[in-house]
C-alpha cells in the first residue's frame, strides 16, 4: 500500500507542474502582450486568476472562502496570510479579485516558464541582501501609485519545523503598510499544508478553507506601532488556524 501511495504522490506532483504549464502555453501570446506595459497588468492579473483556478480544479481542490469584510475596488491594501505551500499563491489569486502584486523570493524565478512571468510581474526580494530589501519599498511605492495592492507572506518562507503552526512574522509587510498607510488584510489558509505541502510524499485532493479577517487600519500609525501591528495580525491568524484544526 505504501508503494502505491508513493507512486500516486509522484504522478500527482508531476501533474501539478503540467497543470501550471498548460494554461500558460494556451494564453502565452496574451500573457506576453499584457506584460509589455505596466498598464497591461490588470489584464495579466485576470489571466493569472484563470491559471490559478485551472490548477486548483485540476488538482482536485475546492475552496470555501469566508469574508468578514469586502475590499474596496478603489483602495490599495496590504494582503497577508500564513505560508505553507506553493498552492498559497493560487489560493490567494482566487480569494482576492482586486489586482495585487506579490512580493516573493527570487528563487522562484528558476521555475521554467512560470519564472519568466514571475520575474516580470512580482516584486522580488533577496533576503540575504539589504539593498534588495530596500528596493522592495521603491517598487511597492510604484505599484501602489498605480492603484494596486501588495501581497506578502510575512513568515518570510515556510517554517523548517513541520510542528510549527505559524512562524514569527518578519517586519517587511508592516513597514510597508505603515509607510503607505495601507489597511492590512489578514487571511488564514486552513488546509494548504495538509493538501499540498513542500514535503514531496504528502498531500491529497480536498477542501481548502480560507478566512478573510476584518481589516486593520494603519492610518495615523507610525513605525513605533510596527511591532504591535505585527503581533495583532499574528494572533488573529494563529487563533484561526487553531479553530480550523478543531473543525477538521
Amino acid at each position: 500500500m505504501r508503494g502505491i501511495k508513493i507512486i500516486f504522490w509522484w504522478l500527482w506532483r508531476v501533474w501539478f507542474y503540467v497543470l501550471m504549464t498548460i494554461p500558460i502555453l494556451v494564453m502565452l501570446p496574451f500573457l506576453v502582450l499584457s506584460i509589455l506595459t505596466e498598464s497591461g497588468y490588470p489584464y495579466f492579473f485576470k489571466m493569472a486568476r484563470i491559471w490559478a483556478k485551472f490548477i486548483l480544479f485540476g488538482m482536485g481542490f475546492y475552496y470555501k472562502i469566508e469574508k468578514e469584510q469586502e475590499l474596496d475596488k478603489d483602495k490599495s491594501y496590504m494582503l497577508i496570510a500564513n505560508h505553507t505551500s506553493m498552492i498559497d499563491i493560487m489560493l490567494m489569486l482566487v480569494t482576492i479579485p482586486k489586482p495585487f502584486v506579490f512580493v516573493g523570493k527570487k528563487e522562484l524565478v528558476k521555475i521554467p516558464l512560470f519564472g519568466f512571468f514571475y520575474k516580470r510581474t512580482c516584486i522580488l526580494v533577496d533576503r540575504s541582501s539589504s539593498r534588495s530589501k530596500h528596493s522592495v519599498f521603491e517598487h511597492a511605492q510604484k505599484r501602489i501609485n498605480q492603484g494596486l495592492s501588495i501581497c506578502i507572506f510575512p513568515e518570510g518562507g515556510v517554517p523548517d519545523d513541520e510542528s510549527i503552526l505559524l512562524d514569527h512574522f518578519k517586519d517587511g509587510a508592516f513597514r510597508l503598510a505603515i509607510d503607505h498607510q495601507l489597511p492590512i488584510v489578514p487571511m488564514t489558509f486552513g488546509d494548504n499544508k495538509e493538501r499540498f505541502s513542500f514535503t514531496f510524499h504528502s498531500g491529497s485532493p480536498g477542501l481548502m478553507r480560507v478566512k478573510v479577517h476584518s481589516f486593520i487600519e494603519t492610518e495615523g500609525k507610525v513605525m513605533a506601532d510596527k511591532n504591535s501591528l505585527k503581533e495583532q495580525c499574528w494572533k488573529i491568524i494563529h487563533q484561526q488556524l487553531v479553530e480550523f484544526q478543531k473543525k477538521k
